[in-house]
């Protein structure tokens, strides 16, 4: 049997995850010379009221090599292989924590692959390898299949401000947008790995009606789109966002997440991001 192992970067609520067998370790938030688990010391909400109070942007650190360890001899113990989908390498330091603790085991029953991605679209990653590995794909297939599918995905997002990816050192490419921000609203996407401007906007809702435009024309007929939409501080927005696309697409299951504190810190309260795949050519 394959395991999948994956980490709170997913968006994906822990008790999902949990719920269908599915590994998950947290990402570390430091404030100060105090360290959080994501996972069950500091939920969004309660990293949202730190935040406020700090006097500086907190820190995120990838979940150490350690902590994969305990979880990979049990699988290697039950007689199973380990699949460990992590976000993209660009971003966060995961994939290298994985792949540390897998030399320690030498065994080729344990894989590691990097989405790419982040969020929403890493978490529609982790589910479909899930239900994969439980209809009896074997790994190499399985990996296959998942690199593929992380190339279709078209990631969107706004930010209220560049400040938190530009101080947090996940910019990217839309660095060249710091200094113009007072007159724009950028849209951002993934690509390659790392944060890239897509188009420039006025205002947060013409940023909003643009995305939804662009996963309208992605989803529509696409029964492999897997929509999903995130966000941290700003559920209104998105549930608005969510309510207009199952109205355009006839659907009334489009997941909504809350961003969790290891990209908030990155990205900022008032973040809204949706995630979805093209169709296969």
């Amino acid at each position: 049997m394959i395991q999948i192992v994956a980490d709170t970067t997913c968006g994906i609520p822990l008790a999902q995850l949990q719920a269908r067998g599915i590994f998950v370790l947290p990402q570390i938030i430091t404030f100060g010379d105090k360290s959080y688990r994501d996972d069950i010391e500091l939920d969004t909400n309660a990293f949202l009221k730190k935040l406020t109070a700090a006097k500086s942007l907190p820190g995120t650190a990838a979940p150490p090599p350690a902590m994969y360890t305990p979880i990979y001899q049990q699988i290697l113990d039950a007689g199973d292989s380990a699949l460990v989908i992590t976000p993209s390498e660009k971003v966060s330091g995961t994939y290298r924590s994985a792949l540390v603790a897998a030399e320690e085991f030498h065994s080729e029953r344990i894989h590691v692959l990097d989405s790419g991605t982040i969020a929403g679209g890493l978490g529609s990653l982790v589910l479909l390898a899930k239900q994969w590995a439980l209809d009896g794909m074997e790994i190499e297939t399985l990996k296959r299949q998942l690199i593929a599918m992380a190339a279709r995905e078209k990631v969107y997002f706004v930010v209220d401000t560049l400040e938190y990816l530009y101080k947090g050192g996940r910019i990217g490419g839309a660095a060249r947008l710091v200094g113009s921000v007072l007159q724009i609203k950028p849209i951002l996407t993934v690509q390659n790995g790392q944060v890239e401007p897509f188009d420039k906007v006025r205002t947060q809702k013409q940023a909003l009606a643009a995305i939804m435009e662009i996963d309208l024309s992605i989803c529509k007929d696409n029964p492999d789109a897997h929509l999903t939409i995130s966000h941290c501080a700003a559920e209104e927005k998105a549930h608005r966002l969510k309510t207009h696309l199952e109205k355009e697409l006839g659907i009334s299951n489009i997941p909504v997440f809350v961003v969790p504190p290891a990209i908030v810190v990155h990205a900022g309260p008032g973040v809204i991001t949706t995630s979805c795949f093209s169709a296969p050519e």
